[in-house]
């Protein structure tokens, strides 16, 4: 149940990016009420780590290896914010929505738990839907190279001295990143020249 729990509050970041699509805030709004939320995530994390912070949820939603360390919910705000700040919304936006809709999606797929990577056929599915997200915002180059960054960066959790470095924090910026070079690719380099030149 705790695994579920933590996929619906993760669906639930998907409120926001909507919200901008709907037109009922502007993106300079959407970036704000982003930064905000990342401002009390992090409060909240100074709470529960160096003061003490003893709720029950913090125990459902969070896993062992965040117990001492930024929890997920935090870097998603930090990885969120920055590429909102740092991109324009239609590689910003695709990049969000990979890790609130894909991320899940993925992770109750797999099993849930801390691993080095993740099955090929649970990766597949999130590739798909990760382009499937993209495609909308972004021709297919910047869509593909996003949702291969994005599935990577799922996949695998590096560890860096023991620190778990949580996919909350490197989905969204990979895609971005993956986004934002994708489309200053031009289309002769990786299109035939016959079928480029028509283009």
């Amino acid at each position: 149940m705790s695994e579920v729990g933590r996929r619906a509050v993760h669906v639930s970041g998907t409120l926001l990016p909507a919200a901008y699509l709907a037109d009922f805030v502007t993106y300079r709004q959407f970036r704000w009420l982003i930064l905000a939320g990342a401002v009390v995530a992090l409060c909240l994390e100074a709470v529960r780590l160096f003061i003490g912070l003893d709720w029950r949820l913090y125990d459902t939603l969070t896993r062992e290896y965040e117990q001492d360390n930024l929890a997920g919910y935090a870097l998603y705000m930090i990885g969120a914010t920055a590429v909102a700040f740092v991109f324009e919304p239609r590689v910003a936006l695709p990049a969000i929505l990979m890790l609130t809709i894909a991320d899940p999606i993925s992770g109750l797929l797999g099993s849930g738990e801390l691993r080095t990577a993740k099955q090929a056929s649970v990766l597949a599915i999130t590739f798909s839907i990760c382009f499937a997200i993209a495609i909308p915002f972004v021709p297919a180059i910047p869509a593909v190279s996003g949702a291969i960054a994005a599935t990577i960066a799922d996949g695998v959790k590096p560890v860096v001295r023991g620190y778990v470095i949580d996919d909350n924090l490197t989905i969204p910026i990979a895609a971005a990143v993956a986004i934002a070079v994708g489309l200053r690719v031009p289309l002769h380099t990786v299109l035939p020249l016959g079928i480029g030149g028509l283009i």
